[in-house]
């Protein structure tokens, strides 16, 4: 047996490369890394593709290893030359994430010396540095240091736990579910709705309120349908307010919807997924009033704060509707007993096993400071202010509410041509340019290009290309 644990042992220890080879090939990702950094002002943001990477499926998993050049020469044909380039200050499309360098340095901090922070006697360390975090942003949105948080993947689990948490703390069982309420927009983000589903609630009441004509939702109609369904004798229990909407970053009217959720003992729920960290910004104070009213908020740093992908937040006020749902302790745990002076990640969320996403978000906080971060926030501000003012004189164009955030709407209303037609012409357009990636929606009908100024890379002469582009583009497809 010794004699089979030590051949094993020889190829086992592959899997522990000395610093000679470690060396190597952190040169030859740096060298990577760097090129794709360097080259992102003359590469295009949008690339279509016919084999949209497909030559990928040649490298499957094998017995025999492969040398990492051809691996990261596979990797920027079939990955980084295929699709959007959301690192790209001219990815302006859906709501982008960003990329902060001192991220992927965090990430690989937290890869190597891969801390378990999910449990706080795993990783005392780790668990503070993510409380602490979790405390900063409570602190940000006005609630008290008795608050609770975690740190997710995006803010699709984020929401997930605000809606469970709401349902537990407002005694929802199954045969209450088919009388239960829930009221949110029709601009509501798509992962309520998809939490609702795994929450058990897909046979609640849905109340889609209408909106104003800024696309906000109308506090009038929200009270009315409050009262209308208590009459009914149903169990109104859920708010949901957007403070940005993916569409057109319209800010619900959270203060007025805060005391109509207090006045008939509702759960108040803020997706600020979006537009949370814009309150770092003094000129939109006005716009957060009320927010720290709310039981529960969704953030996104991997938005605003401009971080990787995977990387959202749960705020909830109040601890132990919390740690009611998601705190268990198996038998095989019962060593960490009394040894956590800390909340513990995994007693907030459905995650037992959990990235360190800790690091990700504290170092390039540490590193820049608060101020640039602040700044680039209020750049995108004026950048899409900047965008719809140029635009709006120009003759034939149409745009949507003016923005609040850093979401503009537009379109181009044709003189022989059907108007949605049209606009489906000029986005394919712009796509197969490349040079600026932009979505689409359609609200009440109507097709519209979108425009989110949300890549830290994204700056005046990213927006001055824009505008250009459109421009050309309605001009070559109008003759």
């Amino acid at each position: 047996m010794i004699e089979k644990i030590r051949a094993l042992e020889k190829v086992s220890r592959l899997l522990d490369p000395k610093q000679p080879q470690r060396d190597k090939w952190n040169a030859e990702v740096l060298h990577y890394a760097n090129t794709f950094i360097n080259q992102l002002g003359t590469t295009k943001t949008y690339i279509d593709s016919e084999e949209n990477g497909a030559a990928i499926y040649d490298l499957d998993i094998t017995e025999e290893a492969t040398e990492l050049a051809t691996l990261l020469e596979n990797t920027k044909t079939n990955i980084d030359e295929v699709g959007i380039n959301p690192a790209s200050g001219g990815h302006m499309g859906y709501i982008p994430g960003g990329g902060l360098y001192p991220s992927a340095l965090g990430d690989y901090i937290a890869a190597v010396n891969n801390r378990y922070a999910g449990i706080f006697y795993a990783a005392p360390g780790a668990v503070r540095l993510e409380n602490m975090l979790i405390r900063w942003m409570c602190r940000i949105m006005g609630f008290p240091e008795t608050a609770i948080g975690n740190l997710t993947s995006g803010g699709s689990i984020a929401n997930l736990i605000a809606i469970v948490t709401a349902r537990e703390a407002h005694d929802i069982k199954a045969r209450d579910i088919d009388q239960s309420v829930i009221y949110l927009s029709e601009q509501a983000h798509h992962s309520i709705q998809k939490a609702i589903r795994i929450a058990g609630l897909a046979e609640a009441h849905l109340r889609y309120i209408p909106l104003d004509d800024g696309l906000r939702l109308s506090v009038d109609a929200l009270e009315k349908a409050i009262i209308d369904d208590k009459k009914k004798g149903l169990i109104p229990f859920f708010i949901n307010a957007s403070l940005g909407t993916t569409n057109t970053g319209a800010i619900d009217p959270i203060d007025p919807i805060a005391a109509i959720a207090k006045k008939h003992h509702l759960w108040f729920h803020i997706d600020a997924a979006y537009g949370g960290f814009f309150k770092l910004v003094p000129e939109l104070a006005a716009k957060f009033q009320g927010i720290e009213k709310a039981d529960s908020i969704t953030l996104d740093p991997h938005k605003t704060l401009f971080l990787p992908f995977g990387t959202g937040a749960i705020l909830i006020k109040n601890k132990e509707k919390v740690l009611k749902v998601h705190h268990y302790l198996a038998d095989y745990m019962q060593d960490t007993i009394g040894a956590n002076e800390e909340i513990s990640p995994a007693d907030v969320s459905p995650e037992l096993t959990k990235h360190f996403r800790g690091m990700r978000l504290w170092l390039p906080l540490k590193l820049f400071g608060l101020k640039p971060f602040k700044a680039a926030l209020e750049e995108k501000l004026y950048l899409t202010r900047y965008f719809y003012n140029e635009i709006k004189p120009l003759e034939g164009y149409e745009l949507g509410p003016e923005p609040e955030l850093s979401v503009a709407m537009f379109r181009y209303i044709p003189v022989a041509e059907e108007a949605n037609a049209f606009n489906k012409k000029l986005i394919q357009a712009i796509l197969k340019d490349g040079r600026i990636f932009l979505s689409s929606t359609t609200v009440n009908g109507v097709f519209w290009i979108r425009v989110a100024v949300v890549i830290f890379r994204t700056h005046l002469e990213e927006i001055d290309l824009l505008l250009k582009i459109i421009q050309e583009k309605v001009k070559e497809l109008s003759h």
